[in-house]
């Protein structure tokens, strides 16, 4: 165990998008996250187990993981993986002019692990390596490019949470929640910062997810709160205070009204 997780940073291409093929010597990795980028995980081959956060998910080929950059993942691989790995880094995302690819990029995001209805997903990725690896790439040909690959993957989502991620306002909301040193369990504290107000926010929120901005944002805290007692051996009260709870009471008085734990019962459980 350690105090701060590894983080890693794969994505150092200028554009801020890398894809190649999925390397067939991982086996097993350690508890990391990811340096201001998604991860898009495209396995055609390979057994065993993935770990995103705190739930576990069998690898069944052909299978699509996702990765946001505030969660913690490893893998557990136990036969040679074959597949792609699609790096997309927030300065992509920033400099992209294209709302209706933001949008598939927000939907996607919302989904962890996604089963495509057949192979031909590989065609997509393969054609997007192939264009990734000229020397002078085609950044609006591979805009569109994965564009379609967004919206093949998509595809295979199930009604229920297949959400269009098109309001902008509420892509905003969750880039706030992903800033680790501003968080804060109060509606009226992003509201503010997006120049809405509360009710509108929830509104949004309930209108893109099923869910209200306090269930989001609850939902947000607790996950990174699991993350750092999991993975870290930062203490209760360190926690509450990069959590942005005034002290350790108030941090374990909201983390077991969620959880029906308390932060060190949880910690010890998971042991």
């Amino acid at each position: 165990m350690k105090e701060e997780l590894e983080i890693k940073d794969k994505a150092g291409q200028p554009g801020g998008l890398k894809i190649a093929p999925f390397r067939p010597h991982i086996r097993k990795t350690t508890p990391h996250k990811h340096n201001n980028y998604f991860e898009i995980i495209y396995l055609t081959k390979g057994k065993g187990w993935h770990t995103i956060d705190t739930k576990e998910y069998e690898i069944k080929p052909p299978v699509i993981f996702t990765v946001r950059k505030e969660q913690v993942h490893f893998w557990d691989i136990k036969t040679k993986p074959e597949g792609f790995v699609l790096i997309i880094k927030k300065s992509y995302i920033d400099n992209c002019l294209d709302n209706d690819l933001k949008g598939l990029l927000s939907a996607l995001s919302a989904q962890t692990c996604l089963f495509p209805k057949d192979n031909t997903t590989s065609d997509f990725f393969q054609i997007l390596l192939h264009e990734h690896e000229n020397k002078n790439p085609n950044r609006p040909l591979i805009d569109g490019l994965l564009k379609a690959l967004l919206a093949k993957i998509l595809e295979s989502a199930t009604p229920a949470s297949s959400k269009n991620g098109n309001n902008s306002i509420f892509q905003k909301f969750i880039q706030l929640l992903s800033r680790e040193n501003e968080l804060s369990n109060k509606v009226k504290h992003y509201a503010q910062k997006l120049n809405i107000t509360p009710q509108n926010l929830n509104a949004i929120c309930r209108k893109e997810t099923g869910q209200s901005s306090n269930d989001l944002i609850s939902d947000h805290i607790i996950n990174e709160a699991k993350r750092l007692l999991l993975y870290t051996d930062a203490t209760i009260s360190e926690i509450a205070h990069r959590l942005n709870f005034k002290d350790n009471s108030h941090f374990t008085k909201y983390f077991k009204r969620h959880v029906e734990q308390t932060p060190m019962n949880f910690r010890n459980d998971s042991d």
